[in-house]
């Protein structure tokens, strides 16, 4: 690789800002067509790839936020893969206010305390329940969608839970904890420590 180019790593978990896509769809400095190159025989690129784009590009090196959104555990020092998450987990998941968590193990408990006190919603019924085949969750109606509504255009909002009211949809307690880690995230004291150096 050239001597110039900075090679970065991070999660292959991202969120691209439209303009950037289109930078590394249509490259007009040809920086993501030859870091491609570079990239095709790696391992894990597309943990290395955006991160090394958005770096060594003079337009969005100083547009970088180091955060995936994440509640991860990991084992000290790292291996390939994360730590699963459990009941113990819980609390900590909760207290980062990160809006996404893995890795879990399939029917782990703390997914039931998940979807109970965070999402509001019943759990389907576990494989070991005496539930008849086919049966819902107790009050469900064999919906495990999440709790929320939906939003038009025009700023009319509907409620599943209150079909006959119309209006604003108001924040819940994760939402809450969503918008204080954007904003430490986002604010002066955080945000230049996270971007490429």
């Amino acid at each position: 690789m050239d001597a110039y180019l900075c090679v970065r790593a991070g999660s292959a978990w991202t969120m691209l800002s439209r303009r950037f896509a289109e930078y590394c769809v249509m490259g007009w400095d040809n920086l993501p067509r030859t870091l491609l190159l570079y990239h095709a025989n790696l391992v894990s690129s597309p943990e290395f790839y955006f991160q090394t784009v958005a770096c060594n590009s003079r337009e969005f090196r100083n547009a970088t936020v180091n955060s995936d959104l994440h509640f991860i555990r990991w084992d000290t020092p790292p291996k390939q893969h994360p730590l699963n998450l459990g009941p113990k987990d819980y609390r900590r998941m909760v207290l980062s206010s990160a809006a996404f968590a893995r890795k879990f193990k399939h029917g782990d408990l703390v997914l039931d305390r998940i979807d109970r006190e965070i999402l509001k919603r019943c759990p389907p019924p576990r494989d070991d329940d005496e539930a008849p085949a086919g049966a819902a969750a107790p009050g469900h109606g064999g919906q495990f969608f999440s709790y929320g509504g939906w939003c038009s255009e025009v700023g009319l909002c509907s409620n599943p839970r209150e079909p006959d009211r119309k209006g604003v949809i108001k924040a819940g307690a994760g939402s809450r904890r969503l918008t204080v880690m954007l904003n430490k995230m986002l604010s002066e004291r955080n945000f230049r420590k996270q971007q490429c150096r």
